[in-house]
C-alpha cells in the first residue's frame, strides 16, 4: 500500500466526486457503479489514468500508482467472479464464523460431508499408489 497519506482538505475534495464513496487518510472506496463503468472502459481499450481522469478523479491527488493498483485489482476480481466481484462486500461480509449452535441434523450432515471428502482422498491416494506400481514395473 502507498505512503501517501490524505490530508482533510484533500479527503474533501474527493468525497465531493459521485464516484467517491468513502475516503479516509489512507484509502479511497469507489462505488461499485465507477468500478463496473472502469471495466468497461477498460475492454474498449482505454488506459486507468484516462479513465479516472474521464470521472472527474484527480490522478495528481490520487497517486498514479493507487490508480494502476485499483485498475489491475478490479481486472483480476472482474476476471475471476464477474460483475460479482466488483462489489465491496467488507459490511455483510465480516469474515467472522457463525456463532450459533448447529441442530444435530447440521452436525451429521457436516461430519457426513467431512467422511465422504476423506473417502474421496484415500481412493485418490490408492489410484496415485497403484499408478506409481504400474509405471516402476515397466
Amino acid at each position: 500500500m502507498t505512503k501517501l497519506y490524505f490530508t482533510r482538505e484533500q479527503q474533501e475534495q474527493l468525497k465531493c466526486n459521485p464516484n467517491v464513496q468513502a475516503v479516509s487518510e489512507k484509502a479511497i472506496t469507489y462505488t461499485d457503479a465507477f468500478k463496473r463503468h472502469f471495466i468497461a472502459e477498460y475492454e474498449k481499450g482505454k488506459v486507468p489514468r484516462e479513465i479516472f481522469e474521464k470521472a472527474g478523479l484527480d490522478i495528481e491527488l490520487i497517486g498514479l500508482e493507487r490508480v494502476k493498483s485499483a485498475g489491475k485489482r478490479w481486472r483480476k476480481a472482474y476476471h475471476k467472479s464477474g460483475v460479482e466481484g466488483l462489489q465491496d462486500t467488507r459490511k455483510i461480509n465480516s469474515g467472522r464464523s457463525s456463532e450459533r449452535e448447529l441442530s444435530l441434523e447440521e452436525k451429521i450432515a457436516r461430519l457426513e460431508a467431512k467422511t465422504r471428502l476423506l473417502e474421496a482422498e484415500n481412493e485418490l491416494l490408492k489410484k496415485l499408489d497403484l499408478l506409481e506400481r504400474q509405471m516402476k514395473k515397466k
